[in-house]
């Protein structure tokens, strides 16, 4: 059998393991194509530069996708000689196997737990959290509760895995979350988490859950120590609640922290998207193909450089000039989007915006075209305006639009990543649930001190947790002189010995 190319090893490993490919060690083995030493045999330093001559298309692939080589098996996270077989099977293991499996890559938010249980108590904490149910949500509710915090999970049917719903249940969590819900049965299950819990504390996605208590159980929101919110979505509404004086709580912006939308953002959401579609159209599906991405955020960044280095043809269309400008720079065309359409193969959204991609604009594209969510929010496509969309066709499907092409839609216009494949990698995971976590910390530190608006957390927070990521990765961050000499004084103007003995003097 022959080697595997690299998107099609990406995507067998992406959507097998659930395993983050950025930030890894590859150990490319005999595998087709890869040169692990330069032209004098000497070992490539594991960065571009080392590599202009001698490294093969496929090994700059696997660079673009943020890993880099291993020398050995032994210093490799994946080996790409190895038989897939021998890669844990993650979908198919049970919820507890499942939640056992992610805790192992998930060192990060276990570290932090352990400082954060030395430093407070959670004991009695009352955390309500509104996110997507899968194994890495899992860990985090798991050290929650361990630390003494009172915890439960709500989650929309499209976004629960019924295998870890079912394990919470018997581990004694809180769980309102059904793969078999209608609309209706899941805005009553939200209901009764708030009821049931009367949460201190929401953890959020999109902002869904504590909008909900403020419009349906505001006796509950006017009580709450705060939010931690971890969407660019659901910061978008809430910072159109604090324009309008209605937030009556602190919400802390855990996506606007770099830990998070520097890594989940473009890494997990930007990866898993890409090796998902392969999974539903083909791991060569973006070889040769020419793709339109709405919007060029971390997630659009991260998904368009990724299926640009396994051939495709990318335009980036953004509303912002500076995006699309720095599109350009990266190396991409920059286009309005009606300019696109008509000759796109696929088209993604990836903006987070409802009605990204309108009726009007689907009418435009050609027949058979590919239509996409990685942005993620309801109606990002508007297939509400549509009226004979059916919601329920499955991960893959034909929408006729009206006057327009039958065109090809993924995961109903949900975002596809966690919806037909197992969602965000398990270390990008770790890092995001551990931002998570420094903000319940924060949120209990500073109880009855925080103003009902937007917050970010302190530098400190994302520095100590990157600090932690590097030392269990075998890395460090380098280490800068505590007294370089300078002196706002000190100019290029005057003579630097007798400008810096000035400055001592007058000290």
């Amino acid at each position: 059998m022959p080697s595997p190319t690299f998107a099609q090893w990406a995507a067998a490993v992406s959507q097998r393991s659930n395993r983050s490919l950025a930030g890894s060690r590859l150990f490319p083995g005999a595998a087709k194509g890869f040169a692990t030493s330069n032209t004098k045999g000497e070992p490539f330093n594991n960065s571009l530069q080392s590599t202009s001559e001698t490294a093969s298309h496929e090994a700059l692939q696997a660079y673009a996708w943020g890993m880099t080589l291993a020398q050995t098996q032994e210093d490799a996270d994946f080996d790409m000689s190895a038989p897939l077989e021998d890669i844990t099977d993650a979908p198919n293991l049970t919820g507890e196997e499942a939640i056992g499996y992610a805790a192992e890559h998930m060192p990060v938010l276990t570290t932090l737990m352990q400082r954060f249980r030395r430093e407070m108590d959670f004991s009695g904490i009352r955390i309500a959290t509104c996110l997507i149910l899968e194994p890495k949500t899992a860990v985090l509710l798991r050290e929650l509760a361990a630390a003494g915090a009172v915890v439960g999970v709500f989650c929309e049917p499209d976004a629960t895995d019924q295998r870890i719903a079912d394990e919470l249940k018997r581990e004694g969590i809180a769980v309102e979350a059904n793969a078999s819900w209608n609309d209706e049965e899941a805005h009553q299950g939200a209901l009764r988490l708030l009821d049931v819990l009367q949460p201190d504390i929401i953890i959020d996605d999109g902002g869904n859950l504590a909008r909900l208590a403020i419009m349906e159980r505001p006796d509950i929101a006017s009580k709450l120590i705060g939010v931690a919110e971890e969407t660019t979505s659901g910061i978008r509404a809430f910072q159109a609640m604090e324009d309008e004086q209605a937030l009556p709580f602190p919400v802390i912006a855990v996506n606007n922290s770099a830990m998070k939308t520097g890594f989940d953002n473009a890494h997990g959401t930007g990866e898993t998207c890409v090796t998902t579609i392969q999974r539903l159209l083909g791991p060569q599906t973006f070889d040769g193909s020419r793709v339109v991405v709405v919007g060029y955020g971390p997630v659009g960044e991260g998904f368009a450089k990724r299926i640009r280095s396994i051939g495709a043809s990318v335009t980036i269309c953004d509303s912002n000039p500076v995006a699309a400008l720095r599109a350009v720079f990266d190396g991409f065309a920059a286009q309005d989007l009606d300019q696109c359409l008509p000759h796109a193969d696929m088209i993604v959204s990836a903006t987070g915006v409802r009605h990204t991609i309108t009726v009007n604009h689907m009418r435009h594209m050609r027949e058979g075209a590919v239509l996409a969510v990685i942005g993620g929010i309801a109606n990002e496509l508007a297939l509400d305006e549509l009226p004979s969309f059916d919601y329920h066709e499955g991960a893959v499907s034909t929408i006729h639009i009206p006057h327009g092409p039958n065109l090809v839609l993924l995961s109903q216009g949900d975002g596809v990543n966690y919806t037909a494949g197992g969602g965000n990698p398990i270390e990008i995971m770790d890092f995001s649930f551990a931002v998570q976590a420094s903000a319940v910390a924060y949120l209990l530190r500073t109880r009855g001190h925080l103003e009902a608006r937007l917050h970010r957390l302190p530098e400190t927070c994302d520095r100590n947790i990157a600090s932690v990521a590097l030392e269990l990765r075998g890395y460090s961050a380098s280490q800068a002189a505590t007294d370089n000499g300078y002196h706002w004084k000190l100019t290029r103007f005057a003579d630097s010995r007798e400008e810096r003995g000035k400055t001592h003097t007058s000290q």
